[in-house]
């Protein structure tokens, strides 16, 4: 944090006033909360509980479903808080000094959605946030509404309604109120949307399991098999959220970072090259999980050892998670200091977009599937060497 506060003296960088970086975190974890747990729910723990249910595992499964879902509508109750906190940043950021307590009042609010399109716009900036708003709150409504016994019986229908409209609230704030004419803006659009939804999934999805991990003490013995399903689905879920955002993070870089030297050497470089370091971490917590616990697991879930599979799913596993929310935690705060261009302030060109830069791409794209599909196939082989033969 001491290299962020280093980028204020940072010649053409702007340092985020305190009211800017709490709302703009706030909202990117509540957007955290609401798409990582239900996609979270929807890819890895409903199959999951599904699956032992078939089995006759349903106490632990209904636990678990329980706090999923106060865990949803407690995410729903963030969301809509965070929401509304961030739209009185778009007012703020929008009046020209105008003090953000101010900002908050309602009537500025709707003053500021009410605002004409400008002059080429196919639709007012103000109408693009009114309508994302409107999708905010319902999904919001939707989510807490499992507080309720009644709907809380239907937990799996509500957190599927909810998934798309959670997803919507980014997508649809994303849409542009001027026509982008080139090739290379939509892909900046694009790309910018898959790296904000992969990184809420992964984030949130394993906030979404470190918190159902807190129920062990509720689950029976036999919970580790359970667990070995979860985490191994999430982990799928995870290596994609990895590629997707390895590939949209290096595209936004190169069109904002001329050059490396421009990371430490600029406001936007250092708040850049601090988050890239954040999530190097949590891509070697994950490489960990990938190469060490799942392998154990899987081998002591072959073996039908259940005290250690208990063990690995419940105790060890959970640590580690809990250090990758740490890390994406710290992201987010960094996030609202990522603001302008490493290249403007260093006074480089613009990035040029050509025919090279798609193939290049395209070649990135095809390398990082290879080297994911690679990945779980050497987790998959250290999975099934034999378990070392005890000392005598």
């Amino acid at each position: 944090m001491n290299s962020l506060m280093l980028a204020a003296d940072t010649a053409g960088y702007t340092m985020p006033q305190t009211w800017r970086i709490l709302t703009k975190a706030g909202y990117f974890l509540g957007l955290s909360g609401a798409i990582g747990a239900t996609v979270g729910y929807a890819a890895a723990v409903r199959p999951a509980l599904r699956n032992v249910e078939r089995n006759g595992a349903g106490p632990d499964a209904s636990v678990l479903r329980s706090r999923s879902a106060a865990y949803v509508a407690w995410a729903g109750v963030v969301l809509l808080i965070a929401g509304y906190f961030q739209l009185a940043a778009r007012v703020a950021r929008a009046g020209k000094g105008m003090p953000f307590g101010d900002a908050l009042a309602p009537d500025r609010i709707w003053h500021f959605l009410r605002l004409p399109a400008a002059k080429g716009a196919w639709i007012a900036q103000g109408t693009v946030y009114l309508v994302q708003n409107t999708v905010l709150v319902v999904t919001s409504a939707v989510m807490i509404a499992l507080f309720v016994p009644a709907v809380r019986r239907h937990t799996d229908r509500v957190v599927l309604a909810a998934l798309p409209a959670a997803l919507a609230v980014t997508l649809v704030g994303a849409v542009p109120p001027v026509t982008p004419t080139t090739f290379d803006r939509w892909l900046d659009l694009v790309l910018d949307q898959v790296h904000i939804v992969s990184g809420t999934v992964w984030l949130g999805g394993l906030a979404l399991l470190v918190a159902l991990a807190g129920t062990r003490g509720r689950l029976g013995d036999g919970a580790g098999l359970l667990w070995a399903q979860l985490w191994q689905r999430f982990g799928l879920v995870a290596m994609v959220c990895v590629g997707a955002i390895t590939v949209s993070g290096l595209w936004l870089s190169w069109k904002h970072v001329g050059s490396v030297p421009q990371l430490w050497t600029t406001g936007y470089g250092i708040a850049l090259l601090v988050k890239v370091l954040l999530v190097a971490g949590l891509v070697a917590a994950g490489a960990f999980n990938q190469f060490w616990l799942m392998p154990r697991i899987t081998r002591a879930r072959l073996a039908d050892d259940t005290a250690t599979l208990r063990d690995l799913t419940l105790g060890h596993f959970p640590k580690v998670v809990w250090g990758e929310v740490a890390l994406g935690v710290a992201v987010l705060l960094v996030l609202p200091f990522i603001a302008g261009s490493a290249r403007t302030e260093a006074g480089s060109p613009k990035a040029v977009f050509s025919g090279s830069i798609l193939a290049a791409g395209a070649a990135l794209v095809v390398a990082l599937a290879v080297s994911l599909y690679a990945t779980a196939k050497v987790s998959d082989l250290l999975a099934r060497r034999p378990l070392p033969a005890p000392a005598v």
